[in-house]
């Protein structure tokens, strides 16, 4: 296995770099973007998880994304009335669940590909400023299939929920 270079975050995803043993053993919360890099092949501005603040692989993950007018999506969702798209806060739920399904030894290396959404519910907007935290607990796996009931936060106040679902492949099992 090789680690990720200072310079992964320019790497298109065929260079995708399998995280290495020491980056595995890394795991203890909070992990900052430089680790999270080392788990997901998202990269900016498409990277959704900028810190985790716990971690049980295979069991539990809390996932925390900042979100500030900067976000590019802001300035078409909606001019005047910036709110974040629900498709981004369910990838966001996404790719916090995928941290803790990426950490598991059997899945490292592989990629989440999101297969199901299910039960979502979007209860409030999230604006510009506001901080999600996503919440996701496993409700089963089997094989290279998992199954996750994920909500997000803000001050508290679950703004969306979903039950999701995940297909974990080598990159080279689905094409690419």
């Amino acid at each position: 296995m090789t680690t990720l270079s200072a310079d992964a975050a320019a790497l298109p995803l065929g260079d995708y770099a399998l995280p290495s043993e020491e980056a595995a053993a890394d795991l203890t919360p909070p992990l900052d973007a430089r680790r999270i890099l080392k788990i997901l092949p998202h990269r900016y501005p498409f990277l959704l998880v900028d810190v985790v603040r716990e971690l049980v692989p295979g069991e539990r993950v809390v996932g925390v994304k900042n979100v500030t007018i900067n976000e590019e999506f802001f300035a078409g969702h909606f001019p005047g009335h910036p709110i974040m798209p629900g498709v981004l806060i369910i990838e966001m739920m996404a790719q916090t669940a995928g941290v803790m399904l990426l950490t598991l030894p059997e899945h490292m290396g592989k990629l989440a590909y999101l297969a199901g959404v299910d039960k979502a519910r979007f209860r409030k907007p999230v604006l510009p400023g506001d901080t999600l935290v996503a919440t996701v607990n496993l409700l089963r796996a089997r094989g290279s299939v998992g199954w996750v009931k994920a909500e997000t936060r803000v001050n508290d106040v679950l703004v969306c929920e979903a039950e999701l679902s995940f297909s974990l492949r080598n990159s080279g099992e689905m094409g690419l």
